[in-house]
């Protein structure tokens, strides 16, 4: 009698314990294979966002955590499940820039920041949704490289955004980040802590939660000046090196625009990305800040503004056939009728643009191509912008744009309907 209640309690149990495994099962990994990525053993082909302040949102304190579940869900329903995100930024006090702060001084962190990344990968996870988590930025609005130099001596930050502060001298201040050893070091310090985290929500460590997809260097981290190349390339290899070593799971890829950061040199491009360890390439595109698309001109400019941005991505896809790795156009945007920042301008133009990336992706997967996934930039969600405020304020809604730009700029809004519903048309399509 003792044997048979026994044998029957081991055969009841057995289906629970099998139901509670698989409810507990992780979401299968993202790999590449060839030119391909993959989601376990099938093809993984995506539209997906940039949503950098993701992390921000999720916060406990100072966050949104209402806000966030709503809008991954109506990701979610759009087929969008691949989101990449800002892990953190640095200093958080200058005018136009992320605040707060994960990072307010060089290797200080702000252990609410880090809840909220978890509390995102967590809920993230839920979802079947994948991160691609950038680590630096090559631009101030985050604090990033320039921040480093400021913490290591280098003198201000000349944020270009406060006069009588430039561009070329703000790049030229940021090109000494490859070369300044304190700032190299600060950083990789800063990449152990991130990857030797363990998330406190899902208890699974970084390095082993399969929601992370990759790991990216940083944003549109660039070589500046052809001179800088040999730099450049150290320092990026020396990156590389070091998230491979710390996390053998998860892919590896730099965050480039392109040819367009790489001091408009395509050979450059190529050869800083000559590296087995970067698992995928990236591209940006940006027509407006490019000077191809004039918001005042949308019939005369809107067309070429299509050309130019198909002949950039050919050149790239070609590049990365000769690499033998896939690539994703991981930034994208144009602005409403007018340059208007109100949510009811059309976003005709925009859809147009939209489509006709949609379409050569298609085409790409269809013909077997390198060019295999996006992510537009970017989803402002439920957020709220004044169109006549401009640029963003403390206190303000975290939208899409970042904070040194008019928000709204190049926000796609939970209400842009006609915009969301060709993500979700074309989603469809390639998976």
């Amino acid at each position: 009698m003792k044997n048979t209640l026994k044998k029957l309690l081991s055969t009841a149990i057995v289906p629970l314990v099998l139901s509670c495994t698989a409810e507990k099962q992780v979401q299968p990994q993202i790999t590449v294979k060839g030119t391909e990525f993959y989601k376990g053993e099938k093809p993984y082909h995506y539209i997906g966002t940039n949503y950098w302040y993701g992390a921000l949102l999720a916060a406990k304190d100072g966050g949104n955590r209402e806000r966030l579940a709503e809008e991954l869900d109506q990701l979610k329903a759009n087929g969008i499940d691949n989101l990449r995100i800002l892990v953190g930024a640095e200093g958080g006090t200058q005018d136009f820039t992320v605040t707060p702060a994960l990072q307010s001084k060089q290797g200080e962190y702000n252990q609410n920041l880090l809840d909220g990344l978890d509390y995102l990968l967590n809920e993230m996870g839920k979802r079947g949704m994948y991160a691609v988590l950038y680590l630096n930025n090559n631009w101030e609005w985050s604090g990033g490289m320039s921040q480093y130099l400021e913490w290591n001596g280098y003198g201000p930050l000349p944020n270009p955004n406060i006069k009588p502060n430039t561009w070329p001298q703000f790049m030229e201040y940021t090109k000494q980040f490859h070369k300044c050893e304190p700032c190299i070091k600060a950083f990789d310090d800063h990449i152990k802590y991130i990857l030797g985290r363990t998330n406190s929500y899902s208890k699974k460590k970084y390095t082993e939660d399969t929601t992370i997809m990759a790991w990216q260097v940083a944003n549109e981290p660039r070589v500046f000046t052809a001179d800088n190349e040999v730099a450049f390339t150290k320092w990026v290899n020396g990156v590389v090196d070091l998230i491979d070593s710390l996390d053998k799971n998860h892919l590896i890829c730099t965050g480039s625009e392109g040819k367009a950061g790489s001091a408009d040199d395509a050979a450059i491009f190529e050869r800083t990305h000559n590296n087995s360890k970067i698992d995928y390439l990236t591209m940006h595109t940006w027509p407006k800040n490019w000077g191809w698309y004039d918001h005042a001109k949308p019939k005369e400019t809107l067309p070429p503004t299509i050309d130019k941005t198909m002949a950039y991505i050919d050149e790239h896809i070609a590049i990365a056939k000769r690499l033998s790795k896939p690539i994703v156009l991981e930034e994208f945007g144009l602005p409403r009728e007018g340059e208007s920042l109100s949510k009811q301008a059309s976003t005709a133009d925009r859809d147009a643009f939209y489509k006709a990336i949609f379409e050569r992706l298609e085409k790409s997967i269809k013909n077997k191509e390198t060019f295999t996934a996006l992510n537009f930039w970017g989803y402002g969600g439920t957020g709220k912008n004044n169109p006549d405020n401009g640029k963003w304020k403390k206190g303000d809604d975290f939208t899409a744009d970042p904070p040194q730009e008019p928000q709204g700029l190049n926000s796609v809004f939970s209400t842009d309907t006609s915009t969301l519903n060709l993500i979700k048309e074309y989603n469809k399509k390639i998976k």
